[in-house]
């Protein structure tokens, strides 16, 4: 009886021993990052998967809460099809926040695909550095591991833009407990985007010997001077700016039409600093952009000419990101963009009495598929660097030579040199020239917030909107609803949904 417990005891003081290991064995036939993240090869598929939101991002919802968002595009109303009240809601500056969350569909989905991306990079820069990998040099790996840095730098900058305080998570989560973080500050996340842009600046390869299509050396710096001019950092932002002038083989493409890609050629061309890489075709790498943007109801007959497609299919739907008026009557006299960047259709089926829309020209780009395109998404381009060393010179007093960069920019297309010759009126130049040469690459909500000026701009563009409904695409007898313009905030209410999985907001 005694051995029988003394046996006992020691099968017990066995399995306490060896438990520990026990139960953290990994199965060698389960996918985890156990078991994945063992050669070059594998990260380099992790990084490649990193990327992957950025497609739904900019295919589906960065434009509606970006560029909708603002004075720049609105939405056709067409009484046909309905409401889309999410995406309207976002353009009426109507969205319903209350206790500092909303329910608004697109911006739960934004704020998700900027966590997959910082979750996949977690998980490559928390394992990048482990024993016992090898690589085949050391730039390979810090060519890895700058874009896991840029990529979750990037994802917190748009996040911080639009809500100010999210969570800020920076290893991988392994349970519930760790997922819900308390929010970080707005001084919290920039300080972390600034350390991941600075590293990643130094780690990846420029332009000439990256792999087309992924984060540079230079796309890091264009994202840290955006973060700096954001943070009215001006003496910082210019020396990285200028940086990028001197040292890197960026330039403006001669034609302003070829600043941007094709379905598939002219992608990530001389002027490309970062973009969004789609892929015409069947393989699932396609965007459908344009025909989100195209006003409706439009016909077979009509389509056709705008996207060349062998096939065109009629459309009866919301029409969003449709150009306003006010954007159409920023371009000066003469300036080539405006007929690159907008044109116009008649929709015989239209309610409205003037049947004239006016769409994004510069993404309706010639392709196969109906609904399926290949063009890339400009993030960042050139011409924005130039224009981000006007600002940040001029705010430094630098005036004079502030002109010579807004002035590159107006060059190409075929204006005279701009006027202004004091501070205050630079300032408005530069805003202005902002306006039409990045316009619909969701940069003017983010001008507005920055520079302080959502309610005054916002505030007098809502007022016209309702004044006149039929100048902004209202069939008779339709209008803005009554809470249009009145929630007039530089940022959006956080996710309800995520709201009730967590104590912090």
């Amino acid at each position: 009886m005694k051995r029988k417990h003394i046996a006992t005891w020691l099968l017990a003081l066995a399995l306490t021993g060896c438990s520990k290991d026990f139960l953290t064995v990994v199965p060698e036939t389960a996918l985890s990052s156990a078991t994945f993240f063992k050669t070059e090869a594998d990260f380099q598929q992790a990084v490649n998967g990193a990327y992957v939101p950025f497609r739904q991002m900019y295919n589906e919802r960065a434009w509606v809460l970006e560029e909708m968002h603002s004075d720049n595009t609105y939405y056709a109303r067409n009484t046909l099809y309905g409401a889309v009240d999410p995406t309207e809601n976002v353009a009426d500056f109507a969205v319903p926040t209350a206790n500092g969350v909303t329910a608004n569909d697109n911006v739960l989905v934004q704020y998700r695909l900027n966590y997959v991306i910082i979750a996949r990079a977690n998980q490559i820069l928390a394992l990048i550095d482990g024993a016992g990998l090898t690589f085949a040099s050391d730039a390979s790996k810090n060519n890895l591991k700058g874009q896991a840095l840029f990529l979750r730098a990037f994802a917190y900058f748009d996040l911080v833009r639009l809500f100010g305080k999210v969570p800020l998570h920076l290893v991988p989560i392994t349970g519930r407990e760790d997922a819900a973080l308390p929010l970080a500050t707005t001084d919290a996340l920039y300080t972390q985007i600034e350390k991941d842009a600075l590293a990643a600046s130094t780690a990846l390869p420029k332009k000439a010997t990256q792999d087309p299509g992924r984060a540079t050396s230079g796309a890091a710096k264009t994202l840290l001077a955006n973060l700096y001019i954001t943070q009215k950092k001006w003496a910082q932002a210019e020396a990285i700016l200028k940086d990028i002038v001197t040292n890197d083989i960026y330039k403006l493409m001669p034609d302003y039409n070829d600043a941007f890609s094709y379905t598939s050629t002219n992608k990530n061309n001389a002027e490309s600093i970062f973009e969004i890489q789609y892929m015409e075709g069947s393989a699932g790498y396609n965007g459908n952009q344009i025909y989100r943007f195209l006003p409706s109801p439009i016909s077979a007959a009509e389509i056709a000419p705008i996207t060349g497609t062998s096939n065109p299919q009629p459309t009866s739907q919301e029409s969003n990101n449709i150009p306003t008026p006010d954007l159409i009557a920023a371009y000066e006299t003469g300036d080539k963009r405006k007929d690159i960047s907008i044109g116009t259709v008649l929709l015989s089926g239209s309610l409205r009495a003037d049947k004239n829309y006016p769409y994004i020209k510069k993404y309706a780009r010639p392709h196969s598929l109906n609904q399926n395109t290949g063009q890339n998404w400009p993030v960042y381009r050139y011409a924005e660097v130039l224009l981000f060393l006007a600002e940040s010179l001029n705010e430094q007093g630098k005036t004079g030579e502030a002109a010579t960069y807004i002035n590159q920019v107006r060059t190409r297309a075929g204006l005279a040199a701009t006027t202004a010759s004091a501070q205050a009126d630079m300032r408005e130049a530069i805003f202005k020239e902002r306006r039409v040469e990045l316009a619909f690459e969701n940069k003017r909500w983010f001008d507005l917030t920055r520079t302080g000026r959502v309610k005054e701009i916002i505030g007098a563009y809502g007022a016209k909107v309702k004044a006149n409904p039929a100048a902004y695409y209202f069939p008779a007898g339709a209008v803005p609803p009554p809470n249009a313009f009145t929630v007039l905030d530089d940022y959006y209410g956080l996710p309800a949904v995520e709201a009730a999985l967590t104590p912090n907001f």
